[in-house]
């Protein structure tokens, strides 16, 4: 109980620092919901579909892409270097807290975040007539598993490569968006050659977004995205236990300063 109470009371924190930070907030809610009208809209145009079908297909790529992408990647790293630069970890170190709970509690804090966005992002979808098809269960776990490996990778990229709170822009622009683009968030991988296809498979951000439109535009079950499936499963375990290692090995180097 202990542990569960300090995960809360962090994941607390962020959130209702994020509250007071209202210009974030709306910022974070503009920007998946203008990818969503926009990739709707010429879907709709180009492909010659009916906008109730082009918004289920945008839905889940603005969702992985735009929304999650920004808010659990770029927002844990930002957390976690604005924890260092405010000097939070050191009081961390005096304090009865424990290091595990500070973790877990920010994953708690962005995944309430990301399913939030969810929610958003699917209750603007269905205004034009957007259903999820299939199943929410599955839908829920290819969510919990992406905002996983996102925050997890967004602790390696907080605690190993930014100093600064001005180095998270560059560092999520140069990581991120070549591999959006590449992953079918803003363009569907249909339209890739071959050959970006093969490199592709190698980009979580594309099993993301494919096992979400399989399973929410498409109706399919686990069986139809199982190569998908496994390896987002896989990547987001990997992350969580890199993010943890990484968060460990900050750990005692800010105990040495």
């Amino acid at each position: 109980m202990k542990y569960l109470r300090e995960i809360i009371a962090v994941s607390q924190r962020i959130l209702i620092e994020l509250l007071r930070r209202r210009r974030s907030l709306i910022f974070w809610s503009i920007f998946p919901i203008s990818v969503l009208i926009i990739s709707g809209f010429i879907l709709a145009e180009r492909a010659q579909l009916p906008l109730t079908s082009a918004f289920a297909y945008a839905a889940p790529s603005s969702l992985v892409g735009a929304a999650m992408f920004f808010s659990c990647l770029g927002g844990s790293v930002a957390t976690v270097v604005a924890e260092r630069e405010q000097q939070t970890l050191k009081r961390l170190f005096l304090s009865p807290l424990s290091g595990t709970s500070y973790f877990l509690g920010i994953f708690l804090a962005h995944s309430c975040i990301g399913l939030g966005q969810t929610l958003l992002i699917y209750t603007v979808a269905a205004f034009w007539g957007a259903t999820f098809k299939g199943s929410i269960l599955l839908g829920l776990i290819i969510i919990l598993m992406t905002i996983i490996a996102y925050v997890g990778l967004g602790f390696i990229l907080g605690t190993q490569l930014a100093r600064r709170i001005e180095d998270v822009n560059a560092l999520v622009a140069a990581f991120g968006v070549p591999l959006l683009i590449l992953g079918g968030a803003f363009l569907p991988a249909t339209l890739f050659p071959p050959t970006l296809i093969n490199i592709a498979k190698f980009n979580p951000i594309y099993h993301m977004n494919e096992s979400l439109v399989a399973v929410s535009a498409k109706g399919e079950g686990i069986a139809d995205i199982s190569s998908h499936f496994w390896f987002l499963l896989i990547f987001s375990i990997a992350m969580f236990g890199c993010g943890w290692f990484a968060y460990r090995r900050m750990l005692i180097v800010e105990r040495r300063l």
